[in-house]
């Protein structure tokens, strides 16, 4: 197929060139579609091997080709956990025969994510993005420090999920307003921003490059933003969700139940003061998908976790952009720019948008098996058409087919 150049509109507001298919040319050859790079989300979780029944390789590319993104790096809390070569090979198999865009795996930090023993992280280090043990914080210090010396030793990034154990008490929403007046138990934010504080700490003794996964509280923008400002190689990442939406928001539904918590609006304006300075650099996903029936269980019962990926752009355009609170180049920055610069992934794509289109949110459009969004029902602008990766079309809207 004869390919054309595409100006596309970069995250520094600079154009470049991509590819773009000539059948696809004529169709956007008009004012109402902007072309983005394609996204990049350091955080998703695909769930295979071990947990086809929530999502796969397939469906959980396909989902991020419908919304946008062309790389994805997914999390190692897998069965079996990609601690080992042999272990990780089962997933690369699976990436290899079914994903339709970049999808980078990351390595486990510790054996089967236990925290009691380092991963093979030598021989995994060629062959993963990064270490991470994401879903359960590393709880020993010393552990941590081990792993950070020898990912600085490999030139790999460890991106950890921060949470304190101890401080947990069983909580599953916000230790806020809503589960005081609800009868819920709570998740202190202390039990985030204390092991950030730790893990800080030992980034600046080890030299270790540093990622922060999914930050919700106020108190771990201040500490990351004061890290960055004394040196410290840090970077870190907020949700979506945590930056348009607060505990006041919640409902008795498990779409509403991820972890970290939503939490309060103080804590809500204090993300969107550190994506504004660049305290925080990226945002990503962390698109969890499970099964209707463990998402139909309440916010005690069912498991953490809600997709993201098919929302992620249209929720952010119209309720950050729109309003003013961010640019759109800042936002492309934010999704693309940013997270490939930290983990050096190649730009491969784009996507092409109309802004001007809108629409509410309805999970039985989306190609993720997991249904869960606390946007359900949500009014939106902007609308993907065509996402094209590695100068392959990988998402073209069924209307454009059509045409």
């Amino acid at each position: 197929m004869e390919l054309k150049q595409a100006h596309i509109i970069s995250g520094t507001g600079m154009s470049f060139s991509h590819p773009i298919p000539d059948l696809f040319s004529a169709a956007f050859d008009t004012p109402d579609f902007s072309f983005f790079p394609g996204f990049c989300d350091v955080h998703v979780h695909f769930r295979e091997p071990g947990f086809s029944y929530k999502e796969t390789i397939a469906t959980g590319s396909k989902a991020a080709a419908h919304g946008g993104y062309t790389s994805v790096c997914t999390m190692p809390n897998l069965a079996p956990v990609p601690d080992s070569p042999a272990h990780l090979q089962e997933q690369t198999d699976i990436i290899n025969r079914d994903a339709r865009i970049a999808v980078y795996p990351y390595g486990a930090i510790t054996i089967g994510e236990a925290g009691n023993a380092l991963s093979a992280m030598d021989e995994l280090a060629p062959k993963v993005i990064a270490f991470s043990d994401d879903g359960r914080g590393v709880q020993s210090e010393e552990m941590m420090k081990r792993a950070m010396l020898k990912a600085k030793q490999l030139g790999k990034i460890i991106a950890a999920h921060c949470e304190v154990n101890s401080l947990l008490h069983g909580g599953y929403i916000h230790d806020g307003a809503y589960a005081k007046n609800h009868g819920h138990r709570g998740i202190s934010s202390e039990s985030e921003y204390a092991e950030i504080e730790r893990d800080l700490r030992l980034a600046e003794t080890t030299g270790c490059a540093f990622h922060v996964c999914h930050i919700s509280a106020k108190e771990s923008v201040s500490l990351i933003r004061e890290a960055k400002a004394d040196g410290v190689d840090v970077t870190c990442e907020t949700a979506p969700h945590y930056l348009l939406l607060d505990e006041n928001d919640l409902e008795e539904d498990g779409r509403f139940k991820m972890n970290p918590p939503l939490r309060s609006k103080e804590d809500k304006a204090a993300l969107l003061a550190g994506l504004k300075d660049g305290t925080i650099d990226m945002i990503a996903t962390d698109h969890a998908p499970h099964s209707k029936e463990e998402k139909s269980l309440g916010l005690e019962k069912s498991p953490f976790g809600i997709t993201g990926l098919e929302t992620a752009f249209p929720i952010l355009y119209t309720g950050l952009v729109k309003t003013g609170i961010i640019t759109l180049e800042k936002l492309i920055d934010l999704l693309s720019k940013n997270p490939r610069t930290r983990f050096s992934i190649p730009d491969n794509g784009y996507s092409v948008w109309n802004l001007n289109e809108s629409y509410r949110i309805n999970p039985a459009d989306f190609y993720s098996m997991g249904k869960s969004t606390p946007f359900e029902g949500a009014e939106v602008f902007g609308r993907n058409y065509l996402t094209v990766c590695s100068s392959k079309a990988v998402y073209c809207r069924n209307e454009l087919v059509k045409k």
